[in-house]
């Protein structure tokens, strides 16, 4: 089993992925970045190690129970445990940006999209990983949500998301919320943490051009959750360490 801490960051070859990658590497974490395809992931890894970085790439499609598996088996027989999970991979809507309000109208396929890699892919990932985690002698588990997913912020009616109606990702981040209630409040009794993130309105595809934050910035929430120490929160909604409304 490794003594070095090993973190496993999903949908990490580019953007906020692979900058918090980068951001736990230089803290001596090992890194397993996981892309789509194996290439891609190597090449992501490649580049962290060129700096002095232990870094692992992994294909993995989220969505894939043979590739969750997979991934799974690697880790269990490379490092003999996980100390920390971020979940990050996460998708829009196909061809449509998040200010197009699409409630009512939106179909099955955006709603199987979003919703698989959003929320479906994190739980069954999460469930497939947690016997690694709990080998850890602090596993912690981030979930990158967005505070679109915040239902107190959309009932007000000043709020500053109100024209960011898009159900089929709010909806699936809203769920993916009350996934790392639900599971922190399963895993009290060990010594594992899990935490919602909210990256901010960041500069990566998704985000767009012009979002106010640097992909550096958006990856800090996620890095100060998953090194957290035993006070820190559990089972909250936290950006740039400020608690949202659920």
């Amino acid at each position: 089993m490794s003594s070095k801490k090993v973190a496993l960051i999903t949908g990490a070859n580019r953007g906020i992925g692979l900058e918090t990658a980068k951001q736990l590497g230089e803290k001596g974490i090992i890194v397993i970045l996981t892309a789509r395809k194996q290439t891609v992931a190597d090449e992501a890894a490649a580049g962290l190690s060129e700096s002095g970085i232990e870094a692992y790439g992994i294909e993995l499609d989220v969505r894939s129970d043979a590739d969750r598996k997979a991934v799974a088996d690697y880790i269990e027989k490379k490092f003999g445990k996980l100390d920390i999970l971020i979940n990050n991979a996460g998708v829009g809507p196909k061809g449509a940006g998040l200010f197009d309000v699409k409630n009512v109208e939106t179909d099955q396929e955006e709603f199987d999209y979003v919703f698989g890699t959003n929320f479906y892919s994190v739980v069954f990932l999460t469930n497939e990983l947690l016997p690694l985690l709990k080998k850890s002698e602090a596993g912690r588990i981030v979930n990158l949500s967005s505070i679109l997913g915040s239902l107190g912020l959309h009932a007000q009616d000043d709020s500053p998301i109100a024209a960011l109606k898009r159900l089929s990702y709010n909806a699936s981040k809203t769920a993916l919320n009350v996934f790392t209630n639900h599971l922190a409040a399963e895993l009290a009794d060990t010594k594992i943490k899990v935490n919602s993130a909210h990256p901010g309105w960041v500069q990566t595809e998704l985000g767009g051009s012009e979002a106010p934050m640097e992909i550096t910035d958006g990856a800090k929430t996620s890095v100060a959750l998953a090194l957290i120490g035993e006070e820190g929160p559990n089972g909250r909604f936290i950006h740039q360490g400020e608690e949202l409304p659920w």
